[in-house]
């Protein structure tokens, strides 16, 4: 994917756990969800499916059924913000799955957020969400 398609030019920086760009905020969230490989098979499908979104309340608009790199979806906040993003890359393994995406114009912000689960040696499965974020429109900035 073309870096100028984005509103940002570290396209894939979530990947790199820790890293964040100059001029742009952190955020990471780590939450313990449960423990065992059913646990771990069905937050990843979760993910994987928009279904993570939607149970947080947050409209998607796409044609893509799984998360993959390339595909297109709108998020829609409060039902009134529209935020376009393209998703960036993916990761399926056996103890780690997950994706993020990327900003696109039209976005309040510019950066990119991740959303991956991983099944640590004891059994127990996390969601972890990274991204780094400025605001690219007015009313972002509050």
């Amino acid at each position: 994917m073309a870096p100028q398609d984005f509103t940002y030019e570290e396209v894939g920086a979530t990947r790199e756990q820790g890293h964040c760009p100059p001029g742009f905020r952190p955020l990471h969230v780590r939450t313990r969800i449960g423990e065992g490989e059913e646990v771990f098979r069905r937050a990843a499908e979760a993910v994987f499916t928009w279904e993570l979104h939607r149970a947080a309340g947050v409209g998607i608009d796409t044609t893509a059924e799984r998360a993959a790199p390339g595909a297109e979806v709108t998020v829609t906040l409060a039902g009134l913000i529209k935020a376009p993003c393209r998703v960036v890359w993916t990761t399926e393994e056996p103890r780690r799955a997950g994706w993020a995406y990327g900003t696109l114009p039209g976005h309040p912000e510019s950066g990119e957020e991740s959303f991956v689960v991983d099944r640590t040696g004891d059994g127990t499965v996390w969601l972890t969400v990274t991204a780094f974020s400025r605001p690219a429109r007015w009313y972002a900035r509050a």
